[in-house]
């Protein structure tokens, strides 16, 4: 769900861009439709077939793509690289910690969990392994945007309350999702550079299907919740796997070849505030005023950090290894 790597550039008129502005949001709404469509299957649908059919739905669909789009070839020379194997294994936990924090603390809290993954874990994790991204840690609107959202989507998250009633190992998914969600971004990003992003996705999130099958008995339901699906759940599942995880990151990438690096990832600090109207409009719920308050300040905080970060042209040695942050 959350795949937003590759890289861009291009100047383009301003009807262009607001043509791109457009897919980019569109492909926010689509990747906010997740938590809507994970809680509307539940209860009733097993945890495990929540999490393999989207996989595999959206898996093929994204495995068809790379084969009509020439990419055949690089797809599957991708499952005889290590690199690959541990891409797949840091979409599957990415997903496991987002869906059971959905489960714990709410969509809403569950995509700010995501964002401060984005925009908080990324830039740390990748200037603690990399040397090319250490220098936009020196920056002070980095770093004033780190701290505002992270402190925003915190204020969220605790001024929501439901974070309150997660006790035990549910606070391993709360904490480990937005890590899960950088580690993914930083080893996707490096394969984009080189290989074709309709392939790099579609094979990590056909592994992750192969992978979410092996996990099933670890996962509530089990085998037995994949195999026993209603028919209008299953439906559901099918359309959450296209459209989170083939339409929307395809209209995310599409978005990136028109109109760069700059615009598009800014752009997804509206998959919050999107999962927000559609848990208030279409679920009902309702989110305290101090929840509400912590949103705008992520997201202000989240365009911040990428409008400073984004411009920044990458260097060669940019995936060198890091031995500290200074």
């Amino acid at each position: 769900m959350n795949d937003r790597t590759a890289p861009g550039a291009g100047t383009i008129s301003r009807a262009a861009q607001r043509v791109s502005v457009g897919i980019s949001l569109a492909a926010a709404f689509g990747w906010a439709t997740y938590y809507l469509f994970v809680l509307w299957d539940t209860p009733g649908t097993a945890p495990s077939a929540i999490l393999f059919y989207p996989f595999a739905v959206g898996g093929g669909a994204y495995a068809l793509w790379a084969v009509a789009s020439g990419h055949g070839s690089a797809f599957a020379r991708l499952w005889r690289t290590p690199e690959a194997y541990a891409r797949t294994a840091l979409m599957l936990a990415m997903q496991l910690t987002i869906l059971a924090a959905t489960y714990l603390t709410g969509a809403v809290d569950a995509s700010l969990l995501s964002l401060i993954g984005d925009v908080v874990a990324t830039p740390l994790l990748a200037a603690a392994l990399f040397a090319g991204p250490r220098s936009a840690l020196r920056r002070p609107p980095v770093v004033a945007g780190l701290l505002l959202s992270l402190a925003g989507g915190s204020l969220a998250i605790v001024g929501g309350r439901r974070v309150m009633g997660v006790h035990g190992v549910g606070w391993i998914a709360v904490l480990a999702a937005p890590i899960a969600v950088a580690l993914y971004f930083l080893l996707a990003a490096r394969a984009s550079d080189s290989v074709d992003s309709s392939a790099v996705v579609g094979q990590t999130i056909v592994g992750a299907a192969i992978g979410s099958l092996v996990v099933a008995p670890l996962v509530p339901g089990g085998w037995s919740g994949v195999t026993h699906v209603a028919t209008v759940p299953l439906a559901l599942l099918a359309a959450n796997g296209l459209i989170s995880f083939f339409v929307a990151p395809a209209l995310y990438f599409l978005a990136l070849r028109r109109e760069g690096i700059v615009v598009p990832p800014m752009l997804m600090t509206a998959i919050p505030i999107f999962t927000l109207a559609l848990s208030v409009g279409v679920l009902g719920e309702r989110v305290p005023w101090l929840g509400l308050l912590g949103i705008p300040i992520a997201v202000v905080g989240a365009i911040l950090t990428l409008r400073t970060i984004a411009p920044t042209a990458p260097s060669e040695d940019r995936w060198a290894p890091s031995r500290r942050i200074s």
